[in-house]
């Protein structure tokens, strides 16, 4: 081994010792899980905006659905009264609702997978932080309990400096194990929330081709029914 290499690890060797000597494994417990807890608390409050987004775009949905029958209810009245021009304006409205009740519908169905992903992962995430409570009191007492027998056998035997080096390095090797434990669960937790997709963009091309379609659409509706009022009046004519 080379001067050099040998300078490094006496450093190091005298580094560790001062970091052990102020730390606290119970402390680092603690804040690892104050971490995850943390953690648990904003995925919750994400399951709730989520919901809260699931209702909105279903209320929207339920209000457009209810108005399809009163558009077609004023398109008929306005060919009673004679003008098609009304009737025209109802039927193009109509269809226009009907194309946001799809567009609503399709979004909440990918709202409400983003809630049942964020569900699970708030699951999971909570069990993680409940095995992680045991698992911080058990080792904060094994570490209360070992520091209160090495006090015990630093004055029993006088090897106080050599055993304390020795218990504080087992400290923080168990505390950085924990440490890397706690982060992996918070990451697993990240990655199986997933993320919320919403359709970006359009196409001008195919916001043409449904234009057209709904006027066809309006069209041949207006027809229909200017067929069925007439077939309605002929039997009166007749009679």
């Amino acid at each position: 081994m080379g001067l050099l290499s040998r300078i490094s690890m006496i450093f190091s060797a005298k580094a560790n010792a001062a970091v052990d000597g102020i730390e606290d494994p119970r402390e680092i417990f603690d804040y690892a899980y104050e971490q995850q807890r943390q953690q648990l608390v904003r995925v919750k409050s994400a399951l709730v905006d989520v919901a809260t987004s699931k209702q909105q775009l279903l209320q929207q949905s339920a209000k457009l659905r209810a108005r399809i029958p009163e558009l077609t209810d004023q398109a008929r009245r306005a060919v009673e009264a004679g003008r098609e021009d009304l009737a025209r304006i109802a039927l193009q409205k109509k269809q226009t609702a009907a194309v946001e009740v799809e567009t609503l519908d399709k979004q909440a169905a990918e709202v409400a997978e983003q809630e049942r992903k964020l569900t699970l992962a708030e699951q999971q995430l909570s069990a993680r932080v409940e095995d992680f409570k045991t698992r911080r009191a058990s080792m904060s007492a094994r570490y209360t309990a070992a520091q209160a027998q090495i006090k015990v056998n630093e004055s029993l035997t006088g090897l106080g400096g050599e055993l304390a080096e020795l218990s504080m390095a087992v400290g923080r090797a168990e505390e950085k194990t924990e440490r890397m434990a706690a982060r992996a669960s918070a990451l697993d937790a990240l990655i199986d929330s997933g993320t919320l997709s919403m359709p970006l963009g359009g196409d001008a091309v195919e916001a043409e081709l449904r234009k057209i379609a709904s006027s066809r659409a309006v069209d041949d509706e207006l027809a229909a029914l200017k067929a069925s009022m007439k077939q309605a009046e002929t039997p009166a004519s007749t009679a």
